[in-house]
């Protein structure tokens, strides 16, 4: 079988490798710039219904705008032909970088917003961008959160496809499928109410050139020793192993919010990118939105940590064997670009004997993923059940071991000598 012949590399010195230099640059650098952590100001909004002049909110089930009192429909106002459209990582990070460093990018504080409905003055904090007014409960959002130059712009949003009942139904499946899990809770379920909420996130496509040298391991057995010591030996034949290739990285997914658990949220992949949509203000009446608080550099540190997982598990397959041994692996990283996306979650928080516990829905899949309690005497309960009966294992094994010898009797002494003493001896 011929071997295979890696795809040229791109010269050392070629404008790619330029790009690079210039990426660690802005990504390595100490500071991180202000951009996005707080809330921009910007003017409250609402949908009204063409027949009543009610507040319309987004529907899961119809995929449209519903009034909820007089349940008039109303089709989302999409631009025809829009596509979510990549942006260049590295000019956006140059960007940030000119902003942060003239303080363009600042912005601290509180932000106020006063409703359109019953013009009362919604407080906005932190990264919260979508909410309910608390006068009149008419749902607004920071109608441009999303567009100004302080804010990275949204380029698309996943629709909620799982209903509040669906997601409730997924949750009671999930909890009876919780092995030592206490009964109570199982019986019970999860006392709490769903929040809908989007998330938001990074997502980066980028083209690696990568080189690797390392050692391919090959097992072989011997057979040592003599007599009653002779056994058989696994040994490993090391030999040299090298190779270059390239491979493309598309929509390599980052949450960007940090009040939420990291290791549940990517338990939730995947998600059905090829459903996104255009962001469209429309989409978020009515559930809440948040803003990024992680930033587009630091987003690509753990995106470039993902690929740099998964390049290695591609240089342990090129080199093969039993056993592999990676002695350098150089990466570079060329088209870099990146999307900034909300994506739908059921977020339930709940508490369970004083002790806090969050679950998250994928809201487009159902996927269910979260924390849960567990009962200390079911699982003692389960270990000593176990142990008992890998000690009933033992005895009938003994036992039977016992019978076995006894059935090995040599009968020809019984016969030879009928009037002897009835002794047993075993062969």
């Amino acid at each position: 079988m011929p071997a295979e012949t890696p795809p040229s590399l791109p010269e050392e010195k070629s404008s790619d490798s330029d790009e690079n230099e210039s990426f660690l640059e802005l990504v390595e650098e100490g500071s991180t710039e202000k951009v996005g952590t707080t809330t921009d100001a910007g003017k409250g909004r609402i949908f009204p219904c063409e027949q009543c002049g009610a507040d319309l909110t987004f529907h899961i089930g119809t995929q449209t705008m519903k009034c909820p009192f007089c349940s008039h429909e109303q089709q989302l106002e999409l631009p025809e032909g829009e596509e979510i459209q990549e942006k260049d990582l590295l000019d956006m990070l140059e960007q940030l970088k000119k902003k942060h460093d003239s303080g363009e990018a600042a912005f601290e504080g509180f932000q106020e917003v006063t409703c359109d409905s019953c013009g009362g003055d919604v407080v906005f904090s932190g990264t919260l961008t979508s909410q309910e007014c608390p006068y009149c409960a008419s749902p607004i959002q920071i109608d441009r959160a999303h567009q100004v130059e302080h804010r990275i712009p949204v380029d698309g949003v996943l629709p909620f496809q799982i209903t509040k009942k669906e997601a409730g139904d997924n949750l009671k499946k999930w909890v009876k499928s919780l092995w030592f899990a206490p009964t109570k809770f199982q019986r019970r379920g999860i006392q709490a109410t769903f929040n809908g909420v989007y998330l938001p996130y990074w997502t980066f496509d980028s083209l690696t050139y990568t080189r690797y040298v390392g050692q391919r391991g090959d097992n072989y057995t011997v057979t040592v020793g003599s007599g009653k010591n002779r056994r058989t030996e696994t040994r490993t034949r090391w030999s040299h192993a090298s190779g270059k290739f390239q491979r493309f990285f598309d929509d390599v997914l980052v949450v960007a919010f940090r009040g939420i658990k990291r290791d549940l949220v990517r338990k939730l992949e995947p998600w059905p990118l090829k459903k996104m949509a255009p962001y469209n203000q429309q989409m978020l009446a009515g559930i809440l939105a948040r803003t990024y608080d992680i930033e587009l550099k630091d987003g690509f540190r753990t995106g470039r940590e993902r690929i740099e997982e998964a390049l290695r598990a591609d240089v342990r397959r090129r080199i093969g064997g039993d056993k592999q041994r990676i002695q350098d692996i150089n990466t570079k990283y060329a088209k870099m670009t990146y999307k900034h996306l909300l994506l739908p979650v059921w977020l339930l928080a709940y508490r369970y004997q004083g002790k806090p516990y969050q679950v998250l829905i994928n809201a487009a899949t159902g996927e269910v993923q979260g924390e849960r309690p567990w009962s200390v005497w079911k699982i003692v309960l389960t270990v000593l059940g176990v142990l008992f009966l890998l000690g009933l294992a033992y005895l009938a094994f003994a036992l039977l071991s016992g019978g076995a010898a006894v059935g090995g009797v040599n009968s020809i002494d019984l016969l030879d000598n009928p009037g002897s003493n009835f002794q047993f001896r075993i062969d």
